[in-house]
């Protein structure tokens, strides 16, 4: 299998945590960053801080130093924007395939999610914030509305991380290019 530099994108209680730990435990050569696991071990909460520019350099030099190790990413963050999304899968490593995974679930269960997280108002603040990603970068939307749907899009991405193709020639996986 390839290097893969997989940054996950989507709004609290989208699934990002929960996709992240099954391709993690799935594949022995990927390792998984998390942005608020680095909040909370530098500063003691995962609300992003004055520092977040620290937090991201930190998580940028772990990337490079996995992708270096032969080990392929997933980056596990909310990343609500495009500068931020361009900064995670920017890399000056060779042969390492990006892609941006966007999880896209409906608003009305992701506040249900995030009510039973005692998340309140968090769909709504980050509304505030939120771009579509833009056209340049390789995205595939994840939609996770339920188990079942979680299973099958896993099932797509899973058989994209194996494929020999390249995996961004519409071409060939025309039924991840959807548009929002």
């Amino acid at each position: 299998m390839s290097l893969w530099n997989i940054v996950l994108s989507g709004y609290p209680g989208s699934g990002k945590t929960k996709l992240a730990q099954h391709l993690v435990s799935d594949n022995e050569d990927f390792v998984r960053l998390n942005v608020d696991d680095l909040r909370s071990m530098y500063f003691g909460t995962t609300e992003p801080s004055k520092q977040e520019d620290f937090v991201y350099d930190t998580l940028v030099t772990l990337r490079d130093v996995a992708l270096r190790s032969g080990l392929s990413v997933v980056i596990d963050t909310t990343a609500p924007d495009n500068n931020m999304r361009d900064l995670l899968l920017s890399t000056r490593m060779r042969n390492v395939t990006q892609l941006l995974i966007l999880l896209v679930v409906d608003k009305s269960i992701l506040e249900d999610r995030n009510r039973k997280r005692q998340l309140i108002g968090a769909v709504q603040a980050w509304e505030k914030v939120w771009q579509s990603p833009s056209k340049n970068l390789p995205v595939m939307q994840f939609r996770n509305n339920s188990s079942a749907e979680f299973e099958t899009n896993y099932y797509v991405l899973t058989d994209l991380l194996k494929s020999k193709v390249h995996p961004f020639k519409r071409r060939f996986f025309t039924h991840i290019y959807p548009r929002i």
